[in-house]
């Protein structure tokens, strides 16, 4: 395994930010990788610590970011380049739906389940596993396209009719009921006044 190489830097700081924004910072990524099912938990240690030492080396030239702000950039952009990388995609502009259909891609091709050491490692990858990833990946779906959903007023069917009170559409049955419940009223009276 390969060691992030220590930093010169008081005590207490990794590349000038305080050891508990970088532990922040570890467990954002080590939750992301979880999330894209990486269950070993060496390879899990050796990826988060290649994103925090990309992160460190950043942190000097952006100190307004936090740790765990760099950490996750970072990552994404690892992810996004690996997948660039084997998924055999030109560089575009628009990372976003290489990044969302690829980690799709990752799931239906079941790499959590049998290629989980082949994550984010560079090539040669063994050919089933990139067979995999580009057909499932052209499998992901269309395109994603951005819509848009007008409010349109709620139709709350015959209750909405029965309490507006202007226009009572249901006079016959509203007085048949009353003149019903008024007969029950006077039985009940009558049957039990004394």
């Amino acid at each position: 395994m390969n060691a992030v190489a220590p930093r010169a830097d008081t005590p207490g700081l990794l590349g000038g930010r305080p050891l508990e924004e970088w532990n922040a910072a570890y467990t954002r990524i080590e939750g992301h990788l979880h999330a894209l099912r990486v269950r070993n938990r060496v390879l899990v240690g050796q990826l988060v610590l290649q994103v925090l030492d990309r992160a460190m080396e950043r942190a000097p030239q952006e100190p307004a970011r936090s740790p765990t702000e760099l950490a996750a950039e970072e990552m994404d952009l690892l992810v996004t380049d690996w997948f660039r990388r084997v998924l055999n995609e030109p560089s575009a502009s628009a990372d976003q739906p290489l990044s969302t259909r690829g980690r799709l891609a990752l799931l239906l091709a079941d790499m959590p389940g049998q290629w989980q050491d082949q994550f984010l490692r560079p090539e040669p990858w063994p050919e089933a596993f990139v067979t995999s990833m580009r057909e499932t990946y052209l499998r992901a779906g269309p395109d994603f396209q951005l819509s848009r959903m007008t409010p349109r007023p709620l139709d709350l069917g015959p209750i909405a009719t029965l309490t507006d009170f202007r226009r009572l559409p249901y006079k016959k049955m509203f007085l048949l009921w009353s003149l019903f419940a008024l007969v029950l009223a006077a039985f009940f009276y009558f049957t039990h006044r004394w």
